[in-house]
């Protein structure tokens, strides 16, 4: 692991699970860096990538992964370290993608909570999801609430 990422053992391979022949787990880790949001972003979106209901959806929409990884490291930079790296607007990206309903969203928080319980201890990964959530709620009411749909009926 890089050198700029702090860790702490991860108490989940201490108690003797493993038989030991693959040696300890990885530390997890405990502080958001820029080589840390780096690691999440590459690992979560080669998920993204494989999922059976995510993959067609990101796959038609982006043609080039490269830009699209290097946004959303600036992304999740700015959101977690304040860098002030992003500079795009996810809400007018959003809905030009073809197939993407709000059970999506479900799943794509699922893969990330996954991936961040992977490389982050509990705190780091619930100061991750929290934003997740909120990033997430605050896209599909963007995308998806119609007021319209608040209005109580009137009665036969």
């Amino acid at each position: 692991m890089d050198a700029n990422i702090q860790t702490k053992p991860d108490p989940d391979t201490e108690t003797g699970d493993c038989c030991g022949c693959c040696g300890p787990e990885p530390a997890k880790l405990t502080v958001a860096t820029e080589p840390a949001i780096r690691l999440l972003v590459d690992r979560f979106y080669a998920k993204v990538r494989e999922d059976a209901e995510l993959g067609p959806v990101f796959d038609r929409a982006i043609a080039d992964w490269d830009p699209h990884l290097a946004t959303m490291r600036d992304f999740w930079s700015s959101i977690m370290l304040t860098s002030g790296r992003y500079h795009g607007n996810p809400v007018a990206a959003h809905p030009r993608i073809e197939g993407i309903t709000p059970e999506l969203f479900e799943r794509w928080l699922a893969l990330f909570a996954a991936t961040c319980g992977e490389l982050f201890d509990a705190d780091l990964t619930a100061s991750f999801m929290d934003k997740a959530r909120r990033i997430a709620a605050s896209l599909q009411i963007a995308l998806f609430y119609r007021p319209e749909n608040d209005r109580p009926r009137s009665a036969p």
